[in-house]
């Protein structure tokens, strides 16, 4: 059988497309800076596993990518939705700062381009 034929256990293009028009925006976009926020986590060694999945380099990215993401949408999504996240990206942020050997000056840390600086 081919990867490509839908199974039982595998949905098919136009259920995965309905099932996706069906969830609205907002909910879409918190999900994936949730995503992000996961992921920066683990790359910056916060989960219980720590230093085992820890790489600076890709936690950089996330945290940017999370930080892009929360700056273009937060009109979009309410602050009840926005809220948090800030928070959560700011605590990444100062996660990244404390776990780098040579921290970026401030406002050039990651995200920090949308956030401005951040500081303990």
């Amino acid at each position: 059988m081919s990867d490509a034929t839908p199974t039982n256990d595998s949905p098919g293009f136009d259920d995965m497309t309905r099932d996706i028009a069906e969830v609205p925006a907002v909910e879409v976009i918190v999900t994936v800076a949730v995503n992000l926020m996961s992921a920066a986590a683990v790359k910056l060694g916060l989960t219980e596993d720590g230093d085992k999945h820890k790489d600076l380099d890709e936690a950089r990215k996330l945290v940017h990518a999370l930080a892009g993401l929360l700056d273009a949408s937060t009109t979009e999504i309410s602050s009840f939705h926005a809220a948090p996240l800030r928070d959560g990206l700011k605590s990444l942020q100062l996660a990244f700062r404390e776990a780098s050997l040579v921290p970026d000056e401030p406002g050039q840390g990651p995200g920090e381009k949308y956030t401005g600086p951040v500081f303990g």
